[in-house]
């Protein structure tokens, strides 16, 4: 049993992850044990991680597309002028690299992101405001993406403060629609 197997995906990813452009390839920052990486490669979406720490990117080489080791904060990003249908961010912020994630989002792809936010230091960790977004700072990263949903507040189970957002970038061709609700497939029950 791997770490990912003990630590279900976030729920804000799987409630928005019907967004993601069927087939379409993930980048996972940060991506830790994989859990990630896992509930996308399931869907049969091609997976990129990255992190900094060995044992996650050896962790995820067997469901990964791409398993690689970098350290994003103080090297170069791995991934110059990639684009993705879905870039995945959750427990993680390094300011600078804001831009370079927003950037990764393809024409018509997602950005899913979930972090921790002020507040949170009087609940745990992370306490340090270097970690902790201030309020409508995901929301003003995002201003060239469209807002799907967001959401800026505590969660109690576990206690914690958090910003998310589902943002989409607009599309080669300008029909396409992201639905606010999965698919409900034949049989009448939602897949998730």
């Amino acid at each position: 049993m791997t770490a990912a197997d003990l630590h279900p995906p976030s729920q804000w990813i799987v409630r928005w992850s019907h967004l993601v452009p069927a087939g379409g390839a993930v980048l996972d920052v940060a991506c830790g044990a994989g859990r990630h990486v896992r509930w996308f490669h399931e869907r049969n979406h091609p997976v990129t991680g990255v992190d900094q720490a060995l044992s996650a990117t050896e962790s995820i080489a067997n469901m990964a597309a791409a398993a690689i080791q970098a350290d994003i904060e103080n090297g170069p990003w791995p991934l110059p002028g990639r684009q993705f249908a879905a870039v995945v961010v959750t427990n993680y912020l390094w300011r600078p690299l804001l831009p370079t994630i927003v950037a990764s989002v393809a024409p018509g792809g997602v950005l899913l992101y979930e972090t921790f936010a002020q507040g949170n230091e009087t609940v745990g960790r992370p306490a340090r405001p270097d970690f902790l977004l201030a309020p409508g700072e995901l929301l003003r990263a995002c201003a060239e993406l469209r807002v799907v949903a967001y959401e800026d507040g505590f969660l109690s189970a576990p206690e914690r403060f958090v910003q998310r957002i589902a943002a989409v970038r607009a599309p080669a061709q300008p029909a396409q629609r992201w639905p606010l609700q999965p698919p409900v497939p034949a049989g009448g029950q939602s897949p998730r």
